[in-house]
């Protein structure tokens, strides 16, 4: 058994998938759209098999969230980059073209290396080895 996809409300649909296709290598379908309900949606596949979907519907509306929030539900995704050197440079990269960093790099308690940003709807991103 194995996680078929997971997926994201946006209001930024365009932007949130250049993201991941320009940082994360995802490769994207064509968008669908169904001008019924009014819900756009792509879907990433990463090299490793797993798939992201990034969805819009103009009746779905962002929640105001802040980084320091921890509640229940998804917490964040996370990204193995293979090694300490990638973590470090994708964490440079992203800070200085203007994404929130939150933490590290740094070698976790449980033996992660890993840094922690956000993407552009402050969904927490982890870089690990």
């Amino acid at each position: 058994m194995k996680i078929e996809h997971i997926a994201i409300w946006t209001e930024r649909l365009e932007e949130l998938k250049a993201f991941y296709v320009n940082y994360f290598n995802a490769v994207s379908n064509d968008k669908y759209h169904n001008p019924t309900k009014q819900f756009s949606s792509y879907f990433l596949s990463f090299e490793s098999g797993c798939r992201l979907e990034l969805m819009s519907m103009d009746s779905v509306r962002a929640c105001e969230k802040s980084h320091a929030m921890q509640v229940t539900g998804l917490a964040h995704f996370a990204f193995s980059l293979g090694s300490e050197q990638a973590v470090d440079q994708l964490t440079k990269t992203l800070i200085e073209d203007g994404y929130k960093w939150i933490d590290g790099p740094r070698k976790t308690g449980d033996g992660y290396y890993e840094s922690c940003i956000l993407d552009p709807d402050g969904n927490r991103i982890e870089l690990t080895v």
